[in-house]
């Protein structure tokens, strides 16, 4: 005898129509999974990968073109970091990428549009309050991401500093009263993932490792977040591996810097900086190196500009391994907007502290184009002193773009070509 025969035919219908709406409403009245804190989709010497800090007993589902997938957890909780981080490798078919319902940008194999910034973070220590309560003319980096965000990159390379707030609010400074410090979570939400809010969503985004990022400042939240190996790293013996992003015609080599002290000589670190430059896989596709301190710079005396700055450690290492098949150097650490264009095989270099740290007072606002020696070659530097992001377009063989300031205007407008970098005002049809 079966279960079926028990209830007539009428009431079995009934029954399965109740215990299908009871199903119906359980499943619905269960507690939906949180939303992330923040998602972003981080492109690494794997590949890309989603990651995300979450607040649940466990991580995020991942849902790429339909297939939900349980992300890995990366760090636990912990006293700082009083959430969990998360991360999942991307299939380079994917079209389609949301967390827990929250979209994610795609990446590109061949992305055509690149946003450029650096120098980000608010600075509250040694000795500087930045406003950091006025977005437009005291800490502008919410404005430059949403200007940013606006171009539709393809994707985004940071070149480090993301964290500047290292000690509490002065009593009674109003510029930042109410801000958060130190190396924990509330401190990051601030400084990067609330302003920089429309970028993360915009793009995929390359990180590099700033001296703001060291073990003595931001190392703890840089290794658990953003660092691109597969573990996250513990301070104090943390170093972030180089690693290579294939961009489709160019590659680009991303070195940490974080250590290199800009004037004082330290074999070990030339030692290891000459390691990562030698490992760059030698072949015919141009390289652009990026790494947050630039190996030349500009320095002041009194009012003049001239090119005896830089870093005394990386370039001591370029001179062991040399720059071979080194098309361009990307680079911040500098809070402005420089480019060089070497005389000889120099490759160019290309400098964007801008994104909203304070700036140097002397730097000057209006473009200006110098002809010096810097470390002994002739070079053209073109130099600017605003806040504003960069942005580059494959133009064919060539890449094309400039800076825009806050007012989003173009300022100066470069090409690279044939591994030289020429920079300049723009002409009026581009403004």
């Amino acid at each position: 005898m079966t279960c079926a025969s028990l209830v007539p035919g009428a009431d079995m219908r009934a029954l399965a129509s109740i215990l299908f709406s009871l199903v119906f409403s359980l499943a619905f009245s269960l507690p939906a999974t949180a939303a992330p804190l923040a998602a972003w989709v981080e492109v690494t010497g794997r590949g890309a990968e989603v990651r995300a800090v979450t607040e649940a007993d466990t991580c995020p589902m991942l849902t790429v073109d339909g297939r939900r997938v349980r992300m890995r957890e990366r760090a636990a909780p912990n006293e700082t970091f009083a959430n969990r981080m998360c991360d999942a490798p991307l299939p380079k078919t994917a079209r389609r990428i949301s967390v827990e319902g929250q979209r994610l940008p795609v990446p590109k194999a061949r992305p055509n549009r690149l946003v450029i910034l650096g120098d980000s973070g608010c600075r509250i220590g040694a000795g500087v309050t930045q406003n950091c309560n006025d977005p437009v003319a005291g800490w502008p980096f919410a404005k430059v991401a949403a200007l940013a965000a606006a171009q539709k990159p393809d994707l985004v390379i940071h070149v480090g500093d993301y964290y500047y707030r290292e000690k509490p609010c002065p009593d009674g400074a109003a510029a930042c009263q109410g801000s958060p410090f130190g190396d924990r979570w509330p401190t990051w939400k601030a400084e990067l993932f609330a302003p920089g809010a429309p970028l993360l969503k915009a793009a995929p985004w390359i990180f590099a490792r700033g001296n703001h990022e060291d073990c003595k400042r931001g190392g703890r939240g840089w290794f658990r977040l953003l660092d691109a190996d597969r573990e996250a790293q513990a301070c104090p013996t943390g170093y972030s591996t180089p690693f290579m992003v294939d961009l489709g015609g160019v590659r680009l080599a991303i070195l940490d810097s974080a250590m290199p002290d800009d004037a004082k000589p330290q074999p070990d670190e030339v030692a290891l900086f000459a390691k990562a430059l030698a490992a760059i896989p030698p072949g015919p596709t141009p390289v652009w190196m990026v790494t947050h301190r630039p190996l030349w710079a500009l320095s002041h005396n009194g009012a003049t500009l001239g090119g005896d700055w830089g870093n005394v450690n990386e370039r001591a290492a370029a001179q062991a391994s040399g720059l071979k098949g080194v098309q361009l150097l990307i680079a911040g650490h500098v809070h402005n907007f420089t480019s060089f264009d070497f005389a000889g095989d120099r490759p160019p270099e290309l400098i964007v502290g801008t994104g909203g740290d304070v700036q140097d007072p002397r730097d000057l606002p209006p473009v200006t184009t110098l002809h010096l020696a810097v470390d002994g070659v002739q070079t053209e530097a073109v130099t600017l002193g605003r806040f504003g992001y960069f942005v580059l377009d494959r133009k064919g063989k060539d890449w094309v773009g400039g800076f825009h300031d806050l007012s989003d205007a173009l300022i100066v407008a470069c090409r690279l070509h044939a591994g030289r970098l020429s920079c300049g005002a723009p002409p009026p049809d581009a403004l």
